[in-house]
């Protein structure tokens, strides 16, 4: 979602989107509490700075592909927060019909295709469709979110090697939390060093402070326009951290809290609205104007969800596959 905003704008729109995931993450975590949510919930609390940077760095109709922390990523590429709250909730009024939820988010007219529930499972499917940009020779990139648990998977290294063999339009958007799951980075993967496994296909490769909102804005739509102008695939690794579990079931025993406290004290927003204060560029009024702006937006979008209908029971077997009978 390219924006034409001038700065000082756009630097203030940057910070409200990021209390916008911020707020909408809080209350699904709420939700999840009181039974309205179920299944599975992977919250971006910490994140924020990725998502908001790297998508107002790229197009409007880019495709994005991104794995099951990915509510920010929708919400940032035009999904409405309606339909990502419905599908949350399991209703058809949701993006994915109902049928997702919170790790399956899908939104063809916005080219948002997925959330994916399976680690490194969205590199491959970016690698066809960049494929099928290039093949259709326009200006579109395809950008992939992904841990940085999925390097250590087959499918990445067949994805890097094939995006670069071809220099596909693709930029690969390593989310680099420093924890797959429970488990450390230094103790899955020998080499720690990702844009060094990213150089190893010959993809050009940037470490880039994903605490920082404007640096992975930059990060990214230098990459972009590389991309754009013929350059092949691109690999950025945001270093970041995430503040809440793994997931809602995850009892988090793995990681001190010392070291959350002080991850803590780099918070996306925090950080970057004192920036904003210091720079003139917003004050304490206008902040906790965006914040009730944010706030109004969450829980009208809990409204539409609570008001939202379940899938009839007729209708389950739609878009199911089954093979025909056997004579």
């Amino acid at each position: 979602m390219s924006s034409a905003l001038p700065a000082p704008a756009l630097a203030v729109q940057l910070l409200r989107d990021m209390l916008r995931i911020r707020r909408m993450e809080e209350r699904a975590a709420e939700l999840y509490g009181a039974g309205k949510i179920r299944g599975f919930l992977h919250l971006y609390i910490g994140e924020e700075a990725v998502a908001v940077g790297a998508l107002h760095a790229l197009r409007a109709d880019d495709t994005i592909v991104a794995n099951y922390r990915e509510h920010g990523h929708a919400l940032l590429h035009g999904v409405s927060m309606n339909a990502i709250m419905a599908e949350m909730f399991g209703k058809q009024e949701g993006c994915s019909g109902g049928r997702g939820g919170s790790m399956h988010l899908f939104d063809a007219p916005t080219r948002f295709y997925g959330g994916n529930a399976i680690v490194a499972g969205g590199l491959a499917l970016a690698v066809g469709l960049a494929l099928a940009e290039q093949m259709q020779g326009g200006q579109r990139l395809v950008a992939c979110f992904f841990g940085e648990g999925a390097l250590a998977e087959g499918a990445a290294a067949e994805a890097l090697n094939l995006a670069a063999l071809w220099r596909l339009p693709l930029l690969f958007c390593c989310e680099n939390n420093l924890y797959a799951m429970g488990t450390a980075l230094a103790r899955s993967q020998a080499q720690t060093d990702l844009c060094a496994k990213a150089a190893a296909f010959k993809v050009p490769a940037r470490a880039v402070d994903g605490m920082d909102v404007r640096a992975v804005h930059a990060a990214t739509g230098a990459a972009a326009e590389q991309i754009r102008a013929g350059g092949g695939p691109q690999f950025l690794e945001y270093q970041t951290y995430r503040f809440r579990a793994h997931s809602m079931f995850d009892p988090e025993l793995y990681r001190d809290k010392a070291e959350v406290a002080q991850w803590k004290t780099r918070g996306p927003i925090h950080t970057y609205s004192a920036q904003l204060k210091a720079e003139g560029l917003l004050d304490e009024a206008a902040f906790l104007a965006l914040e009730a702006a944010a706030v109004a937006e969450v829980e009208a979008a809990v409204a539409f969800a609570e008001a939202g209908s379940l899938e009839p029971l007729a209708t389950l077997e739609r878009d199911v596959y089954t093979a025909e009978p056997q004579p």
